[in-house]
C-alpha cells in the first residue's frame, strides 16, 4: 500500500512538473492564416534629389532661415506628394546644373528650364508646368518699344539661357554690347546701378522684379518673342521617374493646385 501510494503521488508530481513547463515555455507559432491577416507595413516612399538654383523669385530663392521657398518648390512638393514621392531640394548653380544631372548627383532638375528641341536629345523633360516668353526690363524713361531698339544698348542676359541666345541673335553673339551674368537677379542688380540700359529675360522673373521695384523700370515685350514652356529634367532615359512626375504634374492640374499656385505667386497676368 503505502509503495503503491507513493508512486502514485511521485507520477502526479511528475505530470504536474511537466504541465508547468508546458504553460512557461515559448509560445506557439502564429498560423499562416493569422501571420496572413497582418497588414504589411507601408514602404517609405522613395526620395529623390531635385537641384534648383535659389537666386529666381518668384520661382526659387532662400528665406531668412537659409530654407529653399518659392512657386517651383511649393509646387514640385505638390507634385511628388501625388506620385507618391519625397522631395530633397539642394542648391545648385545653373552652371553645373544639367553635368550634376547627368552624372546622377540629381535625380531632376526645376528651375524655370524651357523645353528646346536643342536640349531634349541629351535629356528628359516632363509635360510642361508654365507658359513663358523673354520680357525687356528697362528704366521707366526708356525710349525702348521693342527688341530693335536695343540694337545700340547694352543689355544684360544670364549665361546660357534663352534670353542670352534671342540678345546673341539680336547683337551678334560676341558683340561686346551683351553683358552675361550669372544669375538673372545679378543682371538687374547691374540695370538698377546704370551698368546696362536692358535686361532681357523669362517674363515671370521680370515682371515680379519690376513689380516690386516702385516703379523705377517697365516691361517691354515684342512680337517676335517665341512662347516658351518649363518643363521638370530627368536624365535622359530615366522613364520610370518621368512618368511618375507627370502622373503627379496631372493630378495636381486636375485637383486645382497648380492654379492655386499660380494665383499666389503671379496673379492673374503671367504663365496662362
Amino acid at each position: 500500500m503505502t509503495s503503491m501510494f507513493l508512486s502514485r503521488r511521485l507520477t502526479l508530481a511528475c505530470l504536474g512538473s511537466a504541465l508547468l513547463l508546458a504553460a512557461c515555455g515559448k509560445p506557439a507559432e502564429p498560423t499562416a492564416a493569422a501571420a496572413a491577416s497582418q497588414p504589411e507595413a507601408a514602404p517609405a516612399p522613395r526620395v529623390i534629389v531635385v537641384g534648383t538654383d535659389p537666386v529666381y523669385p518668384p520661382f526659387e530663392w532662400q528665406d531668412d532661415k537659409g530654407e529653399i521657398v518659392g512657386f517651383e518648390i511649393d509646387l514640385m512638393k505638390a507634385i511628388a506628394e501625388r506620385a507618391g514621392l519625397q522631395v530633397k531640394f539642394v542648391a545648385t548653380p545653373w552652371e553645373g546644373m544639367f553635368n550634376a544631372l547627368a552624372q546622377g548627383d540629381r535625380d531632376a532638375l526645376m528651375h524655370a528650364i524651357t523645353i528646346t528641341e536643342e536640349r531634349k536629345p541629351t535629356m528628359d523633360f516632363t509635360e510642361p508646368y508654365f507658359d513663358a516668353s523673354q520680357l525687356i526690363a528697362v528704366p521707366l524713361d526708356a525710349k525702348v518699344s521693342s527688341m530693335a531698339d536695343l540694337k545700340k544698348l547694352r543689355v544684360a542676359v544670364q549665361t546660357g539661357t534663352t534670353g542670352d541666345e534671342v540678345v546673341s541673335k539680336l547683337l551678334g553673339k560676341t558683340n561686346p554690347l551683351i553683358r552675361r551674368f550669372e544669375s538673372i537677379p545679378l543682371a538687374l542688380r547691374e540695370l538698377e546701378a546704370g551698368g546696362v540700359n536692358a535686361v532681357v529675360a523669362d517674363n515671370g522673373l521680370v515682371a515680379h522684379y519690376v513689380a516690386n521695384n516702385g516703379q523705377r523700370f517697365k516691361t517691354v515685350s515684342d512680337p517676335t518673342f517665341v512662347p516658351e514652356q518649363y518643363g521638370i529634367v530627368v536624365k535622359k532615359g530615366n522613364a520610370e521617374l518621368l512618368a511618375k512626375l507627370n502622373e503627379g504634374l496631372a493630378k495636381v492640374r486636375a485637383d486645382g493646385t497648380h492654379a492655386k499656385l499660380m494665383t499666389q505667386y503671379f496673379g492673374d497676368a503671367i504663365g496662362r
